[in-house]
């Protein structure tokens, strides 16, 4: 057995032993009974890890310092959304602002299982054509390239200076975050908030009420996260999202994807790495009266024929590689 296994194997064997030797105490007190639940609930708990659960799972252990935590998530959601959801007994509507890819809907459609779906994507109701500005940074070196978080710093820099902070950075990697932090931090005239330092929630209110406030955050800053007005002006994304392919749930989702003969990256890798943008770009135009300038640093998005998928997935919006463009934008007056 892999040695996790055999840790694991040891441990309901204990909780195995435990559990005999309090049955003839059964009924002596309130406490032993709730022991006696809690191993049993515990063994419940523990069996699907050791190959005795459902199949189709990722199953993964997150080791601290102090504790572990065994995770099981499916591969394949659609056979539970369908039985707990027939949809021969009642219909379901999905709305969001970014469940569509390029305009179309198979990649939520076929991980749920959908076959049938009824599907429509309508217009947004911002005006991003007048009211928002795609900056798309030159002569940045590739994403892999040792250097690409100080280049992105120092094509950030301006920016910053033209949209008096006001702005998230958005990292796909908490390294990139701290490499970026520690540049910024030699840097004077912004309020740097940095994810990790404090609960969200404080670096939220701080963002909020700063004077010249950037704040950088990676995966919880995404998405979930409203900040109205000229509060939030800027969002600069290092890197197209794509989830790191040694994550636990994205390795599985792939194995699972060539054992069944699909694509894992434009089939999964792809689509949700566009989503996770859409929802970056979410963090910057909140309601009809906000404005603001949307910077991605990695060249992917004109370089890789991909990178048209994430293009036709954003709202329409005039696109630049010029600086005085998006300098000019911070100086007009808001409309």
């Amino acid at each position: 057995l892999p040695l996790g296994l055999v840790g694991l194997h040891e441990l309901r064997g204990a909780l195995t032993d435990l559990a005999a030797a309090l049955e003839p105490l059964e009924g002596r007190s309130e406490e032993l009974d709730n022991c006696t639940a809690r191993i049993a609930l515990l063994s419940t708990r523990l069996a699907p890890f050791l190959g005795e659960g459902q199949a189709d799972q990722v199953r993964w252990v997150d080791v601290r310092a102090r504790s572990c935590t065994l995770h099981a998530s499916p591969v394949d959601v659609a056979p539970l959304f369908n039985t707990h959801f027939p949809r021969a007994q009642r219909a379901c509507v999905f709305t969001s602002g970014t469940l569509a890819v390029a305009g179309r809907f198979e990649h939520f459609v076929q991980r749920l299982g959908l076959d049938d779906a009824h599907t429509l994507a309508l217009p947004g109701g911002f005006d991003y054509r007048e009211r928002a500005l795609l900056y798309l940074p030159p002569a940045l070196p590739e994403p892999a390239d040792p250097g690409y978080t100080d280049a992105l710093v120092a094509a950030a820099l301006p920016v910053l200076a033209a949209s008096r902070g006001r702005a998230f950075m958005l990292f796909t990697s908490h390294s990139a975050l701290r490499r970026a932090a520690t540049r910024l931090r030699a840097v004077d005239g912004f309020t740097l908030l940095v994810q990790g330092e404090r609960p969200n929630r404080e670096l939220l209110a701080q963002f909020r009420r700063a004077v010249a406030p950037v704040l950088l955050g990676t995966g919880s800053f995404w998405q979930g996260v409203d900040v109205r007005g000229e509060a939030l002006s800027c969002v600069i994304v290092d890197k197209l999202p794509f989830a790191s392919p040694g994550e636990p749930v994205v390795a599985g989702r792939i194995a699972h994807l060539r054992a069944h003969g699909g694509d894992p990256f434009n089939d999964y890798q792809l689509p949700q790495a566009v989503i996770t943008l859409k929802q970056g770009l979410g963090r910057l135009i909140r309601d009809a009266g906000d404005r603001g300038v949307l910077m991605v640093g990695d060249r992917r998005l004109l370089g890789r024929s991909y990178g048209r998928v994430f293009l036709q997935s954003l709202p329409p919006m005039p696109i630049t590689r010029e600086l005085g463009d998006v300098q000019q934008f911070f100086a007009q007056a808001p409309a």
